[in-house]
């Protein structure tokens, strides 16, 4: 179907905290940037030449006066990637395309996808094969949804669906293993025999690196301590090396665009200081510990002391969350909501016999929370304590924090560009002859 080597076919793995998109063959995706994006709603600016003339300094290029139909359309404008997102603008909301780790929103989700094809990579869809990267457990609707609109819309000459474990799987090089992918949205266990994902065995959980984020925000506010988004202060120098914090006030900046802006914060001071503990948490034992100091944006100094520990911990005992001020919503789900170990146990033994022992010899980690330091030392070692006499429990990760990141993508990446993958893909000519739902059969 393609000859040879010239596929250059594109991996798309849109997740649900970053989108990743890059050419099949190369070791990183080319393009990163937040799967959220602003949305304003065209009611509310009355005059759409200021709108733009605002936009303009940081607004994507598809927005600037050339996608008029999407205004008509949802009366709302959509500003996608790092740059757009980091820019202010008045009543603009940041909405996510995800609802429980499900597409909700495909209009957002059209918009990613063409963020990341025309302004990230530059290229025309039409030339090029799609792999897209899907969660493992994909309604039959929303795969041919993506089907559609890749056929439709960007005229692609041939797509394939594949699942984020089974591509964690590839990329080391396995094709059974147990993949433990701790996202943004949720953390997910979904054992992969012979490449292909055991659905009945899929367990999943709402605590993913957002939750965590969320948690550590709240635990600092708690505190009294105050993050300002990068937009609300500028910094003047008074003296050489001295300077002064100005707040700046935005009445008609939205929550959500504020609680964005603070998350991108929170997430850094967590992936700067937090490391998941030896033990499991304990208040009296993480008392003392020596404080890390973290410098915010607008030049004051935070101590974080226990909390390092805490944070990471809710990963694998998630009622400790409940003790937070500020998440006492999440307390009726609590109960039910199960730690990582548990939900490695319980996906091995919903899986046969067989391969039990071989799951728990190959538990791979992967996605973004998943670089946490120590967190694959203390998985290995809690499991270590819970599963079967017999068992030989390993758990893998590379050690490059990059991999362990793009590793979904990684995974595509090698597999559309093997030879003995080409004939594989689902082309234009087998969805015109035979419909979307054709992508069931192509795309197992």
């Amino acid at each position: 179907m393609y000859g040879g080597d010239e596929v250059s076919a594109i991996v798309v793995d849109l997740g649900s905290n970053t989108c990743k998109a890059g050419y099949a063959g190369e070791d990183a995706p080319k393009a990163v940037f937040p799967s959220v994006v602003g949305s304003i709603d065209q009611m509310e600016v009355d005059d759409p030449a200021s709108a733009d003339a605002n936009s303009g300094s940081a607004g994507d290029a598809k927005n600037n006066g050339k996608a008029p139909e999407s205004e008509r359309k949802g009366k709302r404008k959509l500003y996608v990637g790092t740059q757009s997102l980091g820019y202010r603008r008045d009543h603009m909301e940041v909405i996510s395309p995800f609802k429980d780790g499900i597409v909700a929103d495909w209009d957002i989700v059209d918009n990613i996808w063409d963020h990341a094809f025309r302004d990230c990579l530059l290229i025309d869809p039409k030339e090029h094969p799609m792999l897209l990267a899907e969660p493992s457990v994909n309604h039959q609707l929303h795969r041919e949804r993506a089907a559609e609109i890749m056929f439709e819309k960007y005229k692609v000459p041939a797509m394939f669906l594949a699942k984020n474990a089974v591509l964690t799987s590839f990329a080391s090089g396995r094709a059974t293993s147990l993949v433990v992918d701790c996202g943004g949205g949720s953390t997910t266990v979904a054992p992969v025999h012979d490449g292909y994902v055991l659905h009945k065995a899929v367990t999943t959980s709402p605590v993913g690196g957002d939750f965590l984020t969320d948690c550590l925000l709240k635990s600092l506010e708690s505190k009294g301590f105050k993050i300002k988004p990068r937009y609300s202060f500028k910094r003047k120098e008074v003296r050489p090396g001295e300077f002064q914090t100005v707040d700046i006030d935005f009445p008609n900046t939205t929550e959500s665009y504020k609680l964005y802006s603070q998350r991108v914060i929170a997430s850094d001071i967590k992936e700067s200081v937090c490391r998941a503990p030896d033990t499991p948490y304990d208040e009296s034992a993480y008392a003392n510990i020596p404080m890390t100091p973290y410098e915010l944006p607008d030049g004051q100094t935070i101590e974080i002391g226990s909390n390092r520990f805490k944070i990471p911990d809710v990963l694998f005992n998630p009622s400790l969350a409940v003790a937070i001020p500020g998440m006492e919503n999440f307390s009726e789900i609590a109960p039910s909501v199960r730690g990582l170990s548990q939900m490695v146990i319980e996906s091995i033994n919903k899986c046969d016999v067989d391969i039990r022992r071989e799951l728990f010899s190959s538990i791979l980690l992967a996605g973004g929370t998943a670089s946490m330091q120590q967190l694959k030392e203390r998985l290995e070692k809690d499991l270590l304590e819970e599963s079967p006499q017999a068992a030989r429990v390993k758990v893998l990760a590379s050690g490059n924090t990059t991999e362990r990141r793009f590793s979904v993508w990684i995974g595509g990446s090698i597999l559309a560009s093997l030879g003995s993958f080409q004939q594989m893909w689902f082309s234009k000519s087998e969805y015109e002859e035979h419909g979307a739902s054709y992508v069931q059969r192509k795309c197992p």
